[in-house]
């Protein structure tokens, strides 16, 4: 909206400074102050308000003896919320509202913050307590993914006049100017994906930190990505598609890691409160359509593969006990318990160092995101 304006006021007069809002970099750090902002001063009203109604979260009976996870009965939840206004209101301020990649990743963290919110809402409220029934959830993310990849296999003039011939292409890792076409499979794979990434980071919203502090790192590093990728020099440098008006993602990114920083504040161990699925599916979608939305899937496993290591070890998990108690009688598990930050809970860790430690290997997986641009 801002950017808007300041397009209209340029056009009548001569302001001086108005021009830095043409500069991409100016407005996605703005947002990211805004969203710290915002997430900070919005948090305690919002904490105070779940806990008057009691919406706290309930300790699964399998964690009661992991750590200090019976300690944590009570804590608000929902937090989320916090989450999405940090991220929306900057994007919608600072960004341009009428890029269709803008408004495409802006739809996506909205409508499964809204999935989200539902599920909190018949889980914590209604106290029922599986929430939302699974396919309800699955139907809701497979909606989300079929309009973003609908619009962008019939539409994607609507994005921009780069995307027409890359629609269904992707760009392979460690290869120079490689290019995978994925074809009438592409819808699909955008399902899945949106799906699946959603879904992965739910998973990794386990212990206070880690899953907001991962997403943080991640969106940093899709930030950089947008923004190359939208900017016909640093694409041609890297060579790398030219998607005209991606780097305007880089102003959503910016967002999300201003919002993660401030609900950081609040999360950190010991948490005052907990984002819930309202804030991990939002999140997820949003990790997973910026991914779509900057042609650069097959690097989803490495910039979320804090999520995808998460999935597999609870893909694992359920696998390995289903064969062994099919084929023995008894089923064996892989892991003390999945998904497998609360193995390393198991096994003696304390839960910040188990954060700190994923962090760790979110940042060095980043670093390595980036050098596959490169390592070529």
């Amino acid at each position: 909206m801002l950017y808007q304006l300041a397009l209209w006021i340029r056009s009548i007069m001569d302001v001086p400074g108005i021009n830095l809002f043409g500069y991409v970099t100016f407005r996605a750090a703005a947002a990211a102050i805004f969203a710290l902002l915002i997430a900070i001063l919005l948090g305690p009203s919002i904490i105070a308000a779940l806990k008057r109604r009691q919406i706290g979260e309930q300790a699964k009976s399998e964690l009661q003896q992991v750590g200090g996870h019976s300690l944590k009965a009570g804590t608000p939840t929902m937090g989320g919320l916090i989450v999405l206004a940090a991220v929306l209101i900057p994007t919608l301020l600072w960004a341009n509202i009428m890029n269709m990649y803008v408004v495409m990743a802006v739809f996506t963290t909205a409508a499964l913050g809204a999935v989200g919110f539902l599920d909190d809402y018949l889980k914590v409220i209604k106290k029922y307590p599986k929430g939302l029934i699974g396919r309800y959830k699955i139907v809701g993310q497979v909606v989300v993914g079929f309009i973003v990849g609908g619009s962008i296999y019939f539409f994607p003039e609507w994005y921009s006049t780069e995307l027409v011939p890359w629609k269904t292409l992707t760009t392979v890792p460690f290869q120079k100017m490689s290019n995978f076409d994925f074809g009438i499979l592409y819808i699909p794979l955008v399902i899945f994906i949106i799906t699946a990434t959603s879904n992965a980071v739910n998973l990794t919203d386990g212990l206070d930190g880690l899953c907001i502090g991962t997403v943080g790192v991640s969106a940093l590093t899709l930030a950089v990505i947008a923004y190359f990728s939208g900017n016909a020099f640093f694409a041609d440098y890297l060579n790398i598609m030219h998607l005209g008006g991606t780097d305007e993602l880089a102003i959503f990114c910016a967002a999300i890691v201003g919002a993660a920083m401030g609900f950081l504040w609040y999360n950190a161990y010991p948490a005052q409160v907990f984002m819930g699925d309202t804030g991990s599916l939002a999140l997820g979608g949003a990790i997973g359509v910026l991914c779509v939305l900057i042609k650069k899937e097959f690097l989803l496993p490495i910039v979320g593969g804090v999520f995808f290591a998460e999935t597999v070890s609870v893909i694992l998990q359920v696998l390995w006990f289903k064969y062994t108690k099919k084929r023995y009688g008894e089923g064996k598990r892989i892991f003390l318990m999945a998904p497998f930050h609360h193995h390393f809970e198991k096994s003696g860790w304390h839960e910040s160092k188990i954060v700190t430690r994923f962090y760790i290997v979110a940042i060095m997986l980043a670093i390595i995101t980036m050098a596959t641009f490169k390592v070529r």
